[in-house]
């Protein structure tokens, strides 16, 4: 197979995957009835003890205290007695096909559909119902997709974007600081697969060229639309389009009523895509600087969603961060004797240093906080993506932090951490998840009318939010997902790592 033909061939894969590669694993659909558990809505007030939610066909019928609630005549009881429901959890920023680590798309570009639907699938074992792509290839991503939405594959509910539009691909300058110089053709072929006509040559257009340009890749059937406010990286920082061009892709966007979002890595960048009227920006707190008091209230003012790279910045990456922090200090007042008469360091050498210390880490903290603490409206995106094949992965182990379903459900006890009560949290991956992805009327918190999607937990999340790992069941537009059905062995991955919890065995179900 060509390297073109291996592109555009994937409604073929994922008939192959529908053939039996990744299961079909939804319980029937009638009336459920969840009686006597503890119900947290998603809208942050009390939870409802006692309560009773009828779930009829996808939608949600019944919500109340458990004596008032009338449970249809064949209805499927689950009692809840010491359990706690929440509407689905949702992640605005995974990273499902395959789209970095060109050996392993070399590999395997063939079994990109596969891939995709398990990382989907994956996402969906830790209670996360829906998922928001933001980055990644447009053609497998849909033909996955739509094949959930058909009901031919089971899946969590998928928007996708696509490119960041306006940078040129994982083979680019814009994305990671490479070169066109010296690519290969497949490299080559590759950013435009990815790109599909809206790479760094929308960074050269006049506005209203650029209007035409963005309702074109619109046509193409993406669900939201993400531009690169700035370049991928800060060093160097390149900011991408005037503040006229960025509100001309807002305009666009939202006249087909779809979200308009941005990736920027300046304070400068940031503060041009807020003013162009976008919805929601990705990881607000990677910046090389402390965002400023009058940005962060602009931010909150407009209600600009923000979603948070948490699970980089909390849990296990900040607790190594502080041993680092340690032992560098302890070394360097072992050094302190022996330092005579040094020259003056150049900027490179000192922001090198900087950099060895783990100052981006701190300063993204203090701006996840900050942002908290400013009272904008949070979400989790938490960059979960596919990452390298083992045979060719130069570290062997691949962060738990971002694999997929892990990586949301530790991004949700992140925000814990970084100032949340758990109840703001199971907020933020719920109801401001569905502010995310325009669909509050439709989905984020349990209210009669709303789509049935559902967790039960074994355990309080409100007393502990690691809680949220004692999954019981998942309810995904009314039905039950089939848990054990989905996959256990992954087309490529490290040893299954585990998220372990007091008074629990292994929760995580690969």
């Amino acid at each position: 197979m060509t390297r073109r033909s291996a592109f555009y061939s994937f409604a073929v894969l994922l008939a192959f995957a529908l053939a039996g590669v990744l299961p079909v694993s939804l319980v029937g659909q009638g009336t459920i009835a969840i009686v006597g558990a503890t119900i947290i809505d998603g809208n942050g007030g009390p939870p409802l003890v006692n309560g009773t939610i009828v779930l009829t066909g996808n939608r949600i019928s019944t919500v109340g205290p458990a004596g008032n609630v009338d449970v249809p005549n064949g209805a499927q009881v689950i009692d809840g007695t010491g359990k706690f429901v929440t509407p689905g959890f949702i992640d605005s920023n995974v990273h499902l096909s395959l789209y970095g680590a060109g050996e392993t798309i070399v590999r395997y570009e063939s079994r990109n559909a596969d891939l995709t639907l398990e990382s989907a699938q994956l996402e969906l074992k830790h209670g996360f119902t829906t998922v928001r792509d933001s980055y990644g290839s447009l053609l497998p991503l849909i033909e996955v997709r739509d094949a959930i939405k058909r009901g031919e594959v089971v899946g969590p509910r998928m928007l996708v974007a696509g490119n960041i539009v306006g940078w040129g691909g994982p083979y680019s300058i814009t994305f990671s600081l490479v070169r066109e110089t010296g690519l290969t053709l497949f490299q080559e072929q590759f950013n435009d697969f990815i790109t599909q006509g809206s790479g760094e040559e929308w960074m050269h257009m006049e506005p209203e060229d650029l209007r035409v340009a963005v309702n074109a890749y619109l046509d193409k059937g993406p669900d939201f639309i993400k531009f690169g406010g700035t370049s991928h990286f800060s060093n160097p920082i390149m900011i991408g389009f005037s503040p006229r061009a960025q509100e001309v892709m807002v305009e666009e966007t939202h006249k087909r009523g779809l979200v308009a979002e941005t990736h920027s890595t300046s304070p400068e960048g940031l503060r041009i895509s807020v003013e162009s009227g976008i919805d929601l920006i990705q990881h607000p707190e990677v910046l090389p600087s402390v965002i400023s008091d009058a940005l962060a209230e602009e931010i909150e003012r407009r209600g600009t969603i923000c979603a948070m790279l948490s699970n980089t910045i909390t849990g296990e990456p900040w607790a190594e961060h502080l041993k680092e922090q340690a032992d560098r200090e302890e070394n360097e007042d072992e050094q302190a004797e022996d330092v005579t008469e040094e020259r003056i360091k150049t900027s490179a050498e000192l922001r090198a240093e900087a950099r060895q210390r783990g100052e981006g880490i701190e300063i993204r903290r203090k701006n996840a906080e900050k942002l908290i603490k400013s009272g904008c409206v949070t979400t989790i995106g938490t960059d979960n993506y596919l990452g390298s094949a083992p045979e060719f992965r130069r570290n062997p182990k691949k962060a738990l932090n971002q694999s997929f379903g892990t990586g949301s459900v530790l991004a949700t006890e992140g925000l814990v951490e970084l100032g949340m009560t758990p109840m703001e949290a199971i907020v933020a991956v719920t109801k401001n998840g569905a502010m995310a992805c325009l669909m509050l009327d439709e989905l984020g918190t349990l209210e009669n009318g709303k789509l049935a999607d559902v967790l039960i937990l074994g355990a309080d999340p409100l007393a502990d939010i690691r809680n949220i790992r004692v999954l019981d069941t998942v309810i995904r537009d009314g039905k039950i997902v089939d848990l054990d059905a989905l996959p256990n062995q992954r087309i490529f991955s490290s040893p299954a790592d585990t998220l372990e919890h007091p008074g629990h065995e292994e929760l995580q179900r690969y």
